[in-house]
């Protein structure tokens, strides 16, 4: 991508997920445009979200925290405070994030969730817009392909191993939460649509499954990218392929949800390797003409980060591609 991009004229983007795999795309995003929504999941219910959520009855903070935190634009010391975890010993306060803490104190002087999202986005100075997919306090329940059933998103991961079998689909209850209206506003007014990365049944899917999402994605004009994850996920998508991903999203909304998969082609070192194998994660096997059956064009570009001790995308590398690729393709160029 030319250095000469224009970083106020950028395509307007909609990035739909949850999870470190949004918030690692927005860290990229925010280098080169400002004209960047994301929609992020709310049926996150274990740890400290899980807590708040409960006690307060209000949606889980966390997701959207990290997506804050991606996106702000303040002093290192701020970003230090919303990340902080009160230690053990700590009484009630133990592994809590004072992020999450801040933003339960805004829903508690503000009329809604979104409204106290806007606040601390203020607070933070974000590049963009982050919107809660919905404001209702929403479950997810996941049905195996042997018919078990469970309900609660961080049960999910231990129940399918538990029961050895994938995952044959997911709901949310109470069925047809409302979107925001902003939601569906930044989708039809969008001209790329990004679809992760990250978990494919817990952080990407559950945004489909509000009332009217994926039919906006559907009806949407914009390029629409699937961000394949680099390896795949214990106790989600052990053993499942690129087109499988595909199909399961496919599934939970409809053809043409997808125009586009890019996919990772940097090897995986094996020293990471050997500490996935241990999780039954392996690198996750793109089958283009699977993939291409199913109506979706695959891009394999070196996408890995160099750093950490996971299998991670690099944000500067997945941003200067999904840019790429929208430029490639963009019937008019507007940067």
């Amino acid at each position: 991508m030319s250095e000469e991009y224009h970083w106020g004229r950028g395509p307007a983007i909609v990035a739909i997920g949850g999870g470190h795999g949004l918030s690692t795309l927005l860290r990229g995003l925010k280098r080169y445009t400002k004209n960047i929504t994301a929609i992020v999941t709310v049926a996150d219910d274990g740890g400290g979200s899980g807590m708040l959520r409960q006690d307060l009855n209000m949606p889980p903070p966390g997701d959207i925290r990290n997506c804050m935190q991606a996106m702000a634009n303040t002093e290192p010391l701020m970003e230090q405070l919303l990340d902080y975890r009160f230690p053990a010993g700590s009484g009630n306060l133990t592994g809590q994030s004072f992020g999450n803490l801040l933003l339960a104190a805004l829903n508690g002087i503000s009329g809604s969730f979104d409204e106290a999202v806007g606040k601390m986005s203020q607070v933070l100075a974000i590049t963009g817009r982050i919107l809660p997919v919905t404001n209702a306090n929403v479950a997810l329940r996941a049905t195996f392909e042997n018919g078990a059933q469970v309900t609660g998103e961080s049960k999910i991961a231990a129940f399918k191993k538990e029961q050895d079998c994938r995952i044959r689909h997911v709901e949310l209850l109470p069925a047809g939460a409302p979107p925001l209206p902003e939601t569906l506003e930044a989708i039809a007014g969008a001209d790329l649509i990004l679809l992760g990365p990250g978990s494919l049944y817990t952080s990407i899917i559950p945004n489909l499954l509000v009332g009217g999402v994926g039919e906006a994605i559907l009806a949407s004009a914009a390029l629409k990218i699937y961000i394949a994850n680099i390896m795949t996920q214990e106790g989600e998508t052990e053993e499942m392929t690129l087109s499988d991903h595909l199909s399961a999203l496919l599934r939970h909304s409809g053809p043409g949800l997808v125009d586009l998969c890019l996919a990772n082609s940097a090897p995986v070192g094996e020293g990471l390797l050997e500490r996935y194998r241990a999780e039954d994660a392996e690198p996750l096997v793109v089958d283009r003409p699977a993939v291409e059956a199913l109506g979706a064009e695959v891009v394999e570009l070196p996408l890995t980060s160099h750093r950490g001790d996971y299998a991670r995308h690099d944000p500067d590398r997945l941003a200067r591609a999904v840019l790429d690729l929208y430029a490639q393709r963009a019937e008019t160029r507007i940067f």
